[in-house]
């Protein structure tokens, strides 16, 4: 039998999509260095555009809120009382009138990076991808307490995803591109290539290998360069100077995963909850929430302007300006709060840098309670800090090598570091063990995406039951004399479908079954009939086609064209569907780890 997979699905891709000439698509297809000079042009767009993303964000912090040029918005200590409550209020205006003008025209083009990468083979709408980055500018440059990142390797993973079209790229190649946009955007935004590179591998790819291994840090190199020579802005202040984390302080790192473990699972439930709480308000059409969200988020900045914007500003001065435990938790609880409303009432963003700005004051609101306890033995401010920062991130975004090698690249001391890689261990098993999930992962699971992480699961899609099936099958009569169809049907025969008078499916024979009767003078085929009502669907995938022969335990079942109709139109044998799963899967490890 011939097996013929339906086309991959092209979501985003315009028909008649530009192509470039043969010779550069035959040099990137065949030639290694052809994809790392494509990764490398990547990373060179990217670092422009989250550059200048970065810089329409600042310029509408500086006109709307009126704040200085060199501010931040989170930590400008005095703004208006007007501009507090109705920037924000107008941001959700503008993303109301956004998705009335533009949520339907776009319905299923919104798909980000990981699901790309794990569905779609890498494939992302250009159009989808601009929309999206246009709404987190907005919701971040109007104060929404949602980090710029989302829009950042939306849009750069974008144009590798666009690349990758132009090249006619294999769909291994084209995950890798996707992976090298989202490496670059992440290099640009933290300047730290080594971040960057390990977060395309941990959430974008789902795997390093040494086949990928030049192009993603060629692209993360390329972006943190162009990026670093266009803005000159660092992103954090570590306080003091942190310290090694000495033997004895090893027990203290456990302890601050711990922590950060169960904070990032709260994080990640406030922003479900806050979602379910906004739905519940039947009153308030899907499209006009974030103008409630934006009303709250307003007063709230009443209270403090660390829940504005992502929180650079209030990061720099709460890390460095000693403050009490009490002004800690306050800040910890009102910014877990501020982004679960952003988020929940439908401002467009991501936990990204809340969730290193609550790692970093949880670590510090641990060093001063800890100093209190225990005066001789706290870890130092900086330190704790550290630890904390990559930790809850690493439970947040899923990514805790790139969160170990951002703690590296902040403080550019290893020994410091040594408190953020056992903190972020301890965080990354916490979560995978008591909740499962990253905060990307757990957005696609409150969807209905059987989604787990960024690993190539597409095809398993694309496998389906009418593709794996036989047409050539033998069918009788259920009410066929036993004797005729002995005589009609050789022990060669594997199994016999049975058909009711009215052509519907009604039970399978097998070939052993029915020349085992010795004496049917007066018996019907469809008393030897098994699986009456087992049967499969074609639209079912072969993960759904290996579970029904897990729960049958049968070697056969038969293929219906609809469950109300029952007419048989294939079988399916279990040998056949493990034997071409097994061979898909081996092809796509191949195609993972040599080119």
């Amino acid at each position: 039998m011939t097996l013929v997979a339906p086309r991959e699905s092209k979501e985003g891709e315009a028909t008649g999509t530009f192509l470039l000439p043969a010779s550069l698509r035959a040099f990137v297809r065949n030639r290694e260095t052809g994809l790392v000079i494509t990764g490398m042009l990547i990373g060179v767009i990217s670092g422009v555009l989250v550059a200048a993303i970065g810089q329409l964000s600042q310029l509408a912090h500086v006109l709307l809120f009126d704040i200085p040029v060199d501010g931040h918005l989170s930590s400008t200590p005095v703004i208006s009382w007007q501009r507090l409550i109705f920037v924000p209020i107008a941001g959700g205006v503008v993303l109301a009138i956004l998705a009335l003008v533009f949520n339907n025209r776009l319905k299923g083009q919104l798909a980000d990076a990981i699901e790309a990468n794990a569905l779609l083979g890498g494939r992302l709408s250009m159009r989808g991808s601009i929309f999206v980055s246009i709404q987190t500018l907005v919701s971040n440059g109007f104060g929404g307490s949602v980090g710029l990142e989302a829009g950042y390797t939306q849009i750069c993973s974008a144009i590798s995803s666009w690349f990758g079209r132009t090249l006619a790229a294999r769909r291994s190649d084209m995950r890798l591109l996707v992976a090298c946009g989202a490496a670059a955007a992440i290099s640009a935004a933290f300047s730290a290539p080594l971040a960057g590179a390990f977060y395309a591998f941990e959430v974008i790819l789902g795997a390093y290998t040494s086949a990928s291994l030049v192009s993603v840090i060629a692209s993360a190199v390329c972006g943190w360069m162009v990026a670093r020579s266009l803005t000159h802005q660092a992103f954090l202040m570590v306080p003091g100077f942190p310290t090694p984390v000495s033997v004895e302080m090893i027990g203290q790192s456990v302890l601050i995963g711990v922590i950060c473990a169960l904070g990032s699972i709260v994080l990640m439930l406030a922003v479900a909850y806050a979602e379910r709480a906004f739905q519940a308000l039947k009153f308030i059409p899907t499209a006009f929430r974030p103008i409630l969200g934006g009303a709250i988020l307003g007063a709230m900045a009443l209270l403090t302007p660390v829940v504005l914007g992502a929180g650079h500003g209030a990061m720099q001065i709460l890390l460095v300006s000693n403050p009490s435990w009490i002004l800690l938790s306050t800040a910890i609880f009102l910014k877990v709060l501020a982004s679960a409303i952003s988020l929940g009432s439908g401002f467009r963003g991501g936990l990204f840098f809340a969730s290193l700005l609550l790692g970093a004051l949880i670590g510090e609101l641990y060093s001063v309670v800890a100093a209190m306890v225990i005066p001789n033995a706290a870890l130092q401010p900086g330190t704790a800090a550290i630890a904390a920062l990559a930790a809850l991130s690493s439970g947040v975004i899923g990514a805790p090598f790139a969160m170990v090698c951002l703690a590296l690249e902040i403080t550019g001391d290893f020994s410091v570091t040594v408190g953020a890689i056992i903190a972020s261990s301890v965080t990354a098993l916490m979560v995978r063990e008591l909740f499962g999930y990253s905060f990307a992962t757990w957005r696609f699971h409150l969807r209905g995406e059987v989604i787990r992480g960024p690993q190539d699961v597409g095809w398993t899609r694309q496998l389906r039951a009418n593709t794996l099936m036989r047409t050539d099958f033998e069918a009788a009569p259920a009410f066929m004399p036993v004797a005729e169809a002995q005589a009609a049907f050789p022990l060669t025969t594997k199994q016999i479908v049975l058909r009711d008078q009215e052509g519907r499916y009604a039970g399978l024979v097998m070939a052993a079954d029915l020349h085992a009767v010795s004496d049917p003078p007066d018996q019907k085929l469809e008393s030897l009939a098994r699986q009456h009502d087992e049967f499969l669907l074609p639209h079912m995938n072969i993960r759904e086609v290996t579970t029904a022969f897990e729960k049958t335990e049968t070697d056969v079942l038969v293929v219906v064209d609809r469950s109300d109709r029952r007419i048989a139109v294939g079988t399916i044998s279990e040998s056949f569907v493990l034997r071409t799963y097994s061979e898909e899967l081996e092809r796509r490890n191949q195609e993972m780890f040599f080119r």
